[in-house]
Order: C-alpha cells, then structure tokens, then sequence
C-alpha cells in the first residue's frame, strides 16, 4: 500500500491524547501548534505516492507495491535504491524532519532480517513489519528513559517511584506498562509508538527491558509536548523553516497501558533490549537514512552560506571564499561517506542479504555531531549583523510611506531590500531561533550522547588489524647487538 496523505490526515483524527502545556489538543490537524506540520508529514506521503515517482519511492512484491523503504536489501543496487529514496524524501523538508516516517520504518526493516534474534518473540517481529508496510505506517520512538530515572537505587533512597517506563503486571492478555519514555520526535504526528531501550540497562532492570509498539491513540497513553515553535511562527514569511518543519518532541506517559503479547518484542532482557538495534542491520538501516537526511540538510546550509555571502558583498573577499570553500568541502565528504556505505557494504547478518557498511555509518554520525554547531557558527559569522539590521516583520509592507523608504534605503547593489529581509529571516530561523536552537541540540544529541556515539566506532574498528601493523613494524626493530651487560642467552 502507497498511502496518501488524505489517508494519513484522516487517520490522525483517531482521539489521540496530546498535551500543550495545560491545554489538551482536539484535533492536530487543525490545531495552530501543529497543522502545518501535519500537512508537511501528508505532503510526504502524497509525493511519495505518486505515480511519476514510482520508481524511486517503491518497489513491488508478491504483486504488491510499498514503499522503498521497507525493502530489505539483497545487493548494492537495492541499498543504492534506498539511499536514493530517503534523499529525495529528505529534500522535501530540507533535512529538518529528522524523524520522517521511513526513519523508524528502517530500523524495523533491518530487525526483520534476523528475526531470530528475538527468539520466541521472533514471528512478532515479523508480524508487525508486514503490518507496517502493508499500512505504509508511520512509527514514532521513545526508546531513552527520563533523565534522572536511570538511578534506580536512587530513587528506593528517597522513596520515590521511578518514573520510567516498566511493566508492572502481567495478564493473560499482555502486560501492564507504567512510567514515561523520552523522546517522541513526531510522535504526535505518528500512528504508533515503538518503546525501547538503547542505552544500556543494569542486569537487575527486567522491569524495564521491554521493547513493543502501540497506537497513539492507546487508552492510557498520553504525549507531551514540548513548546510549539510552529504556534509562533506568524507565517512562513517571518519563520519559514518553523512554520512548516516543527515535527515536535514529546514526553511519552504510559498509566496502565495494556500492550497484548503479540505487540511484545522484548521481555525481561536487558541484553537483549539494547542488543536488537545493534545485533541487526537495525542501525545501519535507521541511521543511514540519518546520514542521508544530514547530507541534505549540510547542503541548504552551505547554499544559504553562499548566498549570504552574495547580500553582504563578501562573496569575492578571500577569507571568505575560503571558508566557502571549506563547506562545500564538508558537505562533498558527508556524500562521500553515504556512497562508501553502499560501496563498501557487508554481506551481515546472514548470507543473502547485505547492509550499509556499519564503520563508515557510525563515522558519518559521529561526524554529524562533532561538525554541526560549528556549521552552524560559521553561518551566523557569515551573516554578521544582517539578521538584527531588518524591521521587525512583514506589516511594514502595509504603511506605503515606510515601505517606499525601507525600499530605498535597504536595498544594496546586491539585492533588493525586500529580497534581503526574507534571505535574514530565513537565515534567522536556521541559526538564531529557537527552532534554530532546537535542531543545534537536536543533532548533537539524536544518536545518543557522543560518548555513545564513539562507543559505536570503537566496538565496531577492526583492532586486531591496526595492531598487527604496530606489532609488524616492532617485530622489525631489532638491536644492533647484544644488550649491553646482558648474555645473549637472556635475550
């Protein structure tokens, strides 16, 4: 199935609980914090039904069409289809929907490809990637406990219930979760909520080592907002990344929250809980999409550092040329890491099917993280105070005689006054705002705190190869002579 975004707008009117300070949302469809988000997320979902795409965004099995992402790889060509497929989804948002609908729908692809791994548990797993790509589903994820709740003992001390998401019953039906999980990006936006633990848990946390996926609309589940940048954006004149990409981040709250057996993935396994991120191509599926979205976000930066460059006359200046030149540096070695994913894949877990190379996926991560603020920084240095020198917004245009002078008096041999202000206004929501503020964190954070990030690498680098050059070279290095004062027997 190749869902519409009629289809998906329709579906989001299911009676969701969603929660905006104190304010609970009705309808998000209609609702001044999240509609144009929503109408993006539809957007998506009718560009990638169109039949003029088809051969991108699907690919058919068993006489039946869904959508590309969902494709399980045998060869380069199928992961250079995916790649191809995430790109020009991504292009849609600019990058800025780090949690589109074919993001967690990777993840779960790669898992299905051991469903082994997940032992008696295995035939859910695969049950539930059939259900979403047959319904062109789109998953959110809350897979991180709160901050503060991963003390446990902490918590007896002072003799407070932790908060985190754990099961405290079990029926016949399934079993009975309480406690919050962080942090939903889209999750308001989404028809389901996959729960889990990436980070890893104590031996002693079988409480919390359960992975399943519910509706959003589950009685007993409710989602909190964070603040709604889309709410205060007037319009996309005044914020035009804010306006339409806000895909919001939420606190996900579970009171006794029925989730039936066969939603279950993981049971009292610590181990395994984090394990099925990284001991299936479910990583390297989910954050290759990352690296791709990242590359084509690096790409508007580095177009808007340029033209910026152009408003303010800088453009020519060498300094400046150079540091032009060192963006466009970065965003060739970001496409350069995605094709070595493909080039360079691995014939892993099992024979038959092959994923994008783990090392070079973690390195583009890991380069994400470290790169982006400064990204960012050498934008708002490029910008100056051009971003602070505009009038306050776009009402100017309704007083004639102010128009006429800020006509003439901002206007450059390099641009319009009026083309100026919406190239500052753009660059304002892309590096000062809070929607700018929140993508900065936002890609420092996603893939985990960079320590785990580097955690990736480091489990993942061939050690015994690098060694074996260390260790070739010393073999090598051999004394001249007898050690001075020792018997050449000692030796």
């Amino acid at each position: 199935m190749l869902r519409t975004g009629t289809e998906y707008l329709e579906s989001l009117r299911d009676g969701r609980v969603v929660y905006l300070g104190g304010e609970r949302i009705e309808d998000v469809t209609t609702h001044p914090a999240f509609r144009n988000a929503a109408r993006t997320i539809a957007e998506f979902y009718d560009a990638k039904a169109d039949p003029a795409r088809r051969d991108v965004m699907a690919y058919e099995e068993d006489g039946e069409l869904f959508s590309m992402y969902y494709k399980r790889a045998t060869s380069a060509g199928d992961l250079a289809a995916r790649t191809r497929c995430h790109r020009e989804l991504a292009e849609l948002s600019y990058g800025f929907l780090g949690r589109s609908p074919d993001y967690i729908a990777s993840f779960v692809t790669g898992m299905s490809i051991l469903p082994g791994f997940f032992e008696e548990r295995a035939e859910n797993l695969t049950a539930f990637y059939e259900h979403m790509r047959k319904t062109d589903m789109y998953a959110a994820h809350a897979i991180v406990s709160p901050q503060g709740s991963r003390d446990a003992s902490a918590y007896q001390q002072a003799n407070y219930e932790n908060p985190s998401c754990r099961v405290v019953a079990e029926t016949d039906e399934g079993v009975i979760v309480s406690g919050m999980k962080m942090l939903a990006t889209g999750g308001v936006l989404a028809d389901e909520i996959w729960v889990g633990n990436i980070l890893p848990l104590s031996p002693e946390a079988q409480a919390e080592s359960i992975t399943f996926s519910m509706p959003v609309a589950t009685p007993g589940l409710s989602l909190w907002s964070r603040k709604s940048y889309e709410r205060e954006a007037v319009s996309e004149f005044e914020a035009p990344m804010a306006a339409r990409f806000d895909e919001t981040d939420a606190m996900v709250l579970f009171e006794n929250v029925l989730v039936p057996w066969e939603r279950v993935f993981v049971h009292n396994d610590p181990m395994r809980s984090r394990g099925l991120y990284i001991q299936t191509p479910a990583h390297s599926y989910g954050n290759h999409h990352s690296n791709v979205r990242f590359a084509v976000k690096l790409q508007l930066l580095v177009g808007l550092a340029s033209r910026v460059a152009q408003a303010n006359g800088a453009h020519k200046v060498p300094a400046v040329a150079e540091t032009l030149g060192r963006l466009a540096a970065m965003e060739a070695l970001i496409d350069a890491v995605i094709a070595g994913q493909i080039q360079a894949c691995e014939e892993w877990p099992v024979p038959g099917y092959v994923t994008y190379n783990r090392r070079m996926m973690y390195a583009g991560l890991n380069w994400g993280v470290e790169s982006y603020s400064a990204i960012i920084d050498t934008v708002r240095t490029l910008c100056g105070g051009g971003v602070l020198q505009m009038p306050a917004d776009g009402t100017i245009a309704q007083n004639p005689e102010l128009f006429e002078k800020f006509r003439t008096y901002w206007h450059s041999p390099n641009g319009s006054a009026l083309d100026r202000m919406k190239l500052f206004k753009l660059a304002w929501d892309l590096v000062g705002s809070e929607f700018a503020g929140r993508h900065q964190q936002y890609e420092k954070f996603f893939p985990g705190a960079s320590f785990i990030v580097r955690g990736h690498s480091f489990r993942e680098a061939p050690w015994d190869r690098f060694h074996a050059m260390v260790d070739g070279i010393l073999d090598r290095m051999e004394l001249p002579g007898p050690v001075a004062g020792v018997p050449e027997a000692a030796e």
